[in-house]
């Protein structure tokens, strides 16, 4: 015994006595707490979770503390679920307090949530799971997870957790410390996101930042579709970083190949080529030979002819030729000529008509020779 007994009417209910397990029965528990008679703990009152046999719970000699539940001639009911309830309501006020994280496992799948083990039951709402929807929760049965305390209420037995808390709180700071570390010129890595009718959000690893449409490709981009997927790894240029707004403009069109790269290696002064007329001006035109390049054909050297306007012999979207007067990868500048172009387009027709001429010649004098020789025969 653990002293010696006194009378039970020394007891009162919503006491705490602390006793030594003297036996586990199957229903029931009997505690030596120094009385006269010993104490009894119902299966029932062992723990707020099931419990099927009380050795999954106490052992034979364990010295554990009872809150006293009601006190009968012969017997004293004891419970260590409440003491234990007690125990997690001032451990729980204290993590709200001081809006602490902690460990916390899914005991059940419920209606609207889930059911979490904190010493005694806690709720945790479907919208404060995760930061994002989740269809089903089956797999979260038995899960350990990193909870805060959102709302409690002693009163009315109620703690409401959130997982989804703590992720935020953990996306925030790493947000932070990415943002920090960015840098308007930097080339990074980054996954698709998100694609909307605008552009791409790209995650550089708790960060968003938007790709513009127009900043997906050196051509013209219908839909960023067209250009990237969704769960793509793509590499971009940081355009520009907002730390105040956390915005951060990127481009992936400063990553790749321009048109203009290797020109001079595709083009040559004195080529003559086929382009599209994509634009006219007082001054001139425009003339695309190849997407993204354009090189410009001065007034002067659109016809023989003089004309007071491009208008006047040219329309846009007219496929013509042009021969390349001097290029410039550098500056990203071609000087055309039309003229030029006709010019050793008609020296070529020029040049082919005197060698079927020639040709021609050659075959008459050849056959007035051969009746002359006929004739003198």
């Amino acid at each position: 015994m653990m002293s010696e007994r006194q009378d039970n009417q020394t007891l009162e209910v919503g006491a705490e006595v602390t006793g030594k397990i003297l036996k586990l029965e199957e229903k029931q528990v009997v505690v030596d707490i120094g009385e006269k008679y010993d104490g009894i703990v119902p299966i029932s009152e062992l723990s707020h979770l099931h419990v099927v046999h009380p050795n999954e719970v106490l052992s034979e000699g364990d010295e554990v503390s009872f809150i006293v539940t009601k006190v009968e001639d012969e017997a004293i009911i004891l419970s260590k679920k409440l003491k234990d309830q007690q125990m997690a309501w001032t451990d729980l006020k204290e993590k709200f307090e001081h809006n602490a994280t902690f460990n916390a496992t899914v005991m059940d799948i419920v209606n609207g949530g889930l059911v979490l083990d904190v010493g005694l039951r806690a709720f945790m709402p479907a919208s404060q799971v995760e930061s994002y929807f989740v269809e089903n929760f089956d797999s979260y049965q038995g899960q350990i997870l990193q909870v805060k305390v959102i709302e409690m209420d002693e009163s009315k037995n109620r703690v409401i957790l959130s997982h989804r808390a703590v992720t935020e709180e953990e996306q925030n700071a790493k947000r932070k410390e990415t943002i920090q570390n960015i840098e308007s010129g930097q080339v990074v890595e980054g996954k698709v996101q998100r694609i909307t009718n605008f552009g791409a959000f790209i995650d550089l690893g708790g960060v968003d930042g938007l790709v513009h449409i127009s900043q997906l490709s050196h051509d013209h981009v219908d839909k960023a579709e067209d250009v990237v997927n969704e769960g793509d790894t793509i590499k971009v240029k940081v355009l520009s970083v907002d730390l105040d707004t956390e915005r951060i403009a990127l481009s992936l069109k400063d990553t790749l190949p321009g048109p203009w790269d290797g020109i001079e290696e595709e083009f040559s002064a004195g080529d003559v080529v086929e382009g599209v007329v994509r634009r006219l001006v007082n001054f001139g035109a425009f003339v695309e030979l190849k997407p993204g390049v354009e090189g410009l054909v001065h007034i002067s050297q659109i016809s023989k002819e003089h004309i007071g306007n491009p208008q006047e012999v040219l329309q846009e979207g007219q496929m013509i030729k042009v021969k390349i007067l001097d290029i410039s990868e550098g500056n990203k500048r071609i000087s055309l000529s039309i003229k030029e172009a006709q010019e050793e387009q008609d020296n070529v027709e020029l040049q082919k008509y005197k060698k079927e001429d020639d040709e021609h010649s050659f075959q008459l004098g050849d056959i007035i020779g051969d009746r002359l020789k006929d004739i003198n025969k």
